[in-house]
């Protein structure tokens, strides 16, 4: 019998030694319901704004058609028919050319409401 005793002993001290750190504490019912505030999701732009936004930046710059080029990814044509719209400033090969296509339409939308 002191042998069995003995035996247990053993077996529920190693297990209590195995653990190597305690049970995290429960956080209390106030803070666990407390939900962090949330930044409101932010709303996509349209081409529109974003064209606008593009007309802020100094003219005839490279910066000013770097803007351009992120909304609408420029693929050069070696003969690009005439612009009949602003996405079909992104076939003209020419730099300046390209610039000046994307500002004749950008300078053309109405402003929106901000």
């Amino acid at each position: 019998m002191r042998l069995m005793a003995l035996a247990l002993a053993a077996l529920f001290s190693t297990a209590a030694f195995a653990q190597d750190k305690p049970p995290p504490a429960a956080k209390p019912a106030a803070q666990a319901k407390q939900a962090k505030p949330k930044a409101a999701p932010a709303k996509p732009q349209s081409i529109a704004a974003k064209l606008q936004a593009c007309l802020e930046i100094d003219d005839a710059t490279k910066e000013r058609l770097n803007c351009y080029d992120a909304i609408f990814k420029p693929t050069p044509k070696p003969k690009a028919p005439a612009a009949k719209g602003v996405m079909d400033c992104r076939f003209i090969k020419e730099e300046d050319e390209r610039l000046t296509c994307f500002n004749g339409f950008a300078e053309k939308i109405p402003k929106l409401p901000s």
